[in-house]
């Protein structure tokens, strides 16, 4: 599985003036050689790479291996572009922001991460520091800070290239890593996740991580982003686009910490984890005004993410099972109704009496659905 790891630069001021200077030379190049890829209509590597070569190293200062990722770099933005416009990503040929799309060159910020190959950057994983090609020379001796875990998965497992980035003022490496995948084992039973906006996330033995704490937080932060926006000045949109990283990193956050207990109590009782398959509940569902915000800023779909790549690295089995009415349906006779569910919180079968918590509910026939799920997909392939 592949595996991404970020550790922090710790350049001196020197140093830091010399990372910049290359990662603008290597973006200046980047945008000419889109200019050109888009004039000539060369979008392959080896066509655009012929046509650009000498000029990105005469005019940018670039030295060879520079000048083939800044090429391969642009090739993969107008690879990019084209699966988004085939997927209809972009609206119909029609729309504005197709023909914007496809009316003008790719452009790369200033600063836009930079990939940097073996041959343009080196480890030092014992003393912590990378060597880095820079337009000023080899730089060596970049001191970086990172975890013991973080070290041993980088000098075990690191592949590929590894990208230079900008952020904030600060700077970062981004490696890519590619583990083994560990067996997945037969589990004894399953773990049903319902995720909510209310609560976040319901397993079905009862645990309940609620989504009020967030909510609020979202709330606090809808307030800020109201006044700042009725400003209309530039330092207001520059501490608009702080606060939304900032509020996206704390929801990450969230869904880290809910992600990574229920998979080690998965782990630990050697059960696998069911979660409900919610794709496309945007387009399915009708609101109000008032809960559009609610709904878009739902993070169900990076929790279900971090359960399935968590998963898989402990060697957890995962499943994704059918929504359909598992907060209506009694696990226990199979009545399914919508009088079943009264209101949000509380569930009773008109049938057979069972009342209990309405996610727990979910989160049970989740389970129960995955107990049959698991039947077929581990069946042997029927004989020719």
């Amino acid at each position: 599985m592949k595996l991404v790891v970020q550790v922090k630069l710790l350049p001196t001021p020197e140093q830091a003036s010399a990372l910049e200077a290359t990662l603008r030379a290597c973006n200046r190049a980047a945008n000419y050689a889109s200019q050109v890829a888009f004039v000539k209509g060369l979008k392959d590597r080896n066509g655009l790479q012929k046509e650009v070569y000498a000029d990105l190293k005469a005019r940018f200062g670039l030295s060879a291996q520079p000048v083939v990722r800044a090429v391969k770099k642009v090739v993969d933005a107008y690879a990019t572009l084209s699966a988004n416009l085939r997927a209809g990503n972009l609206g119909s040929l029609m729309s504005k922001r197709y023909r914007a799309a496809v009316g003008a060159p790719i452009g790369f910020r200033p600063e836009a991460a930079q990939p940097f190959d073996d041959r343009c950057l080196s480890w030092q994983y014992d003393a912590r520091t990378v060597s880095i090609w820079t337009v000023a020379g080899r730089m060596r001796g970049v001191r970086f800070a990172c975890s013991s875990d973080q070290i041993k998965t980088l000098a075990a497992h690191r592949k590929g290239e590894s990208d230079l980035v900008r952020r904030g003022g600060k700077w970062f490496l981004i490696a890519t890593c590619d583990l083994p995948d560990p067996k997945v084992y037969e589990p004894v039973d399953w773990i049903g996740v319902d995720r909510g906006i209310v609560n976040l996330a319901t397993t079905s033995d009862g645990t309940n991580y609620q989504g009020r704490r967030l909510s609020r937080y979202r709330r606090w932060q809808a307030r800020k982003r109201a006044e700042l926006q009725a400003r209309r000045t530039r330092s207001t949109t520059r501490r608009l686009a702080r606060r939304a990283h900032k509020e996206r990193r704390h929801a990450t956050c969230v869904n880290h910490r809910i992600s990574k207990e229920i998979v080690s109590v998965a782990q630990r009782t050697g059960r696998g984890i069911a979660v409900e398959a919610l794709g496309g509940i945007r387009e399915r569902v009708r609101l109000r005004r008032d809960q559009r915000g609610t709904l878009s800023s739902w993070p169900f779909h990076q929790l279900g993410q971090h359960l399935a790549y968590k998963a898989r690295r402990a060697g957890v089995p995962f499943l994704e099972v059918d929504a359909a009415y598992t907060s209506q349906r009694c696990p226990r006779c199979g009545h399914t109704e919508r009088a079943n569910r009264s209101d949000r919180d509380h569930f009773r079968c008109r049938r057979c009496g069972l009342a209990g918590p309405a996610d727990v509910v979910a989160g049970v026939n989740v389970r129960d659905r995955a107990r049959s799920a698991w039947v077929f997909v581990t069946a042997p392939a029927p004989s020719p």
